[in-house]
């Protein structure tokens, strides 16, 4: 019969992401609640030191998947080795984060597996041993409580939306051979953003910008050094070439759930909307008082940009100092 819950963290580089920890204090709650434990998967090369990392938030048992063609994620590479240890295991419920890789990995996981699979959730919750999955539908119009048939259920959470929890235990640390079977796929080339700016899925503050902006984006970035966050987009600032694809917030884009969203010139497309709506404060700032950004605002300012911004960073500046 199926138990335990598995937890499969993220890496990049030899450092485990902010999702990681979401994703194992996530794993530990609904271990606690099917009364069942917690096995935590540490994936790439030369990650022992991840492992103790880890420890703080509480698996029972790390398994550490460690392999050189491990080091960097291919899918054909990832999904073997992970498959392995979930047929071993057997657990009722498998965990990730619904990032880019993650959204890529449980995906083919499922069909591996013939598991159901629940994408981009923001609420788990349990009663009487069963597990609901709330997550968001239709583009972000409805949010639909889905239950899973069978197991393993294997779910990806999204980004900066679960608590991160420590709840340090003496966990058992295993270290099997992965099983990788036949990797089609090679990295050619690594082409890293060297700026050292914060990664949209993992800020807690983001000041975005859209059309209003006229590619103007020097008082959104201006402000958001201020407040210590990252700069978004609307997908019509990147469509127009001001700012990188990366920094798309929307449903062609990134799906943030930041603790402060501010939204700059953006009128409020249910595109974009679908990729941030989740977050805790949302602040809009837009000359049309009728645009739709300010019906899913918690405040809004009817004004220029242009005026506002520069004040707002100015006493953010005052304040911090």
């Amino acid at each position: 019969m199926a138990q335990g819950v598995i937890a499969i963290t993220e890496q990049r580089d030899g450092k485990l992401r902010k999702v990681s920890f979401e994703v194992i204090s996530e794993g530990r709650r609904i271990a606690d609640g099917l009364s069942a434990q917690l096995t935590a998967v540490v994936i790439g090369s030369g990650c022992d030191a991840l492992a103790a990392e880890i420890k703080k938030f509480g698996p029972d048992k790390i398994v550490v998947l460690d392999d050189p063609a491990l080091a960097d994620y291919r899918t054909d590479a990832y999904t073997p080795a992970l498959a392995e240890v979930v047929k071993s295991l057997d657990p009722a419920v498998v965990i990730t984060g619904a990032s880019v890789q993650g959204k890529d990995l449980a995906a083919r996981l499922a069909a591996r597996l013939n598991a159901g699979l629940v994408m981009d959730c923001t609420a788990i919750s349990l009663q009487n041993g069963v597990i609901t999955y709330t997550r968001p539908m239709f583009g972000g119009k409805i949010m639909a409580d889905v239950q899973v048939q069978g197991s393993p259920q294997i779910v990806a959470v999204r980004p900066n939306v679960m608590s991160i929890a420590e709840s340090p235990k003496e966990s058992v640390v295993e270290k099997p051979t992965p099983h990788l079977g036949e990797v089609k796929t090679a990295v050619a080339e690594k082409m890293m953003d060297t700026s050292n700016k914060i990664e949209l899925t993992e800020a807690d503050i983001i000041v975005s910008g859209g059309r209003g902006t006229g590619g103007k984006f020097e008082p959104i970035e201006e402000l958001a050094a201020a407040l210590g966050g990252a700069v978004g987009a609307s997908r019509s600032a990147v469509d127009e070439g001001w700012r990188a694809h990366s920094d798309q917030v929307g449903q062609t884009g990134k799906v943030v759930s930041p603790t402060l969203y501010i939204a700059c010139g953006i009128s409020g497309a249910i595109q974009h909307l679908a990729g941030m709506s989740s977050s805790k404060v949302i602040v809009a700032i837009n000359k049309d008082a009728e645009a739709p950004i300010f019906s899913k605002a918690d405040f809004g300012v009817a004004g220029d940009i242009f005026q506002i911004l520069p004040a707002v960073t100015e006493a953010v500046k005052k304040l911090r100092s």
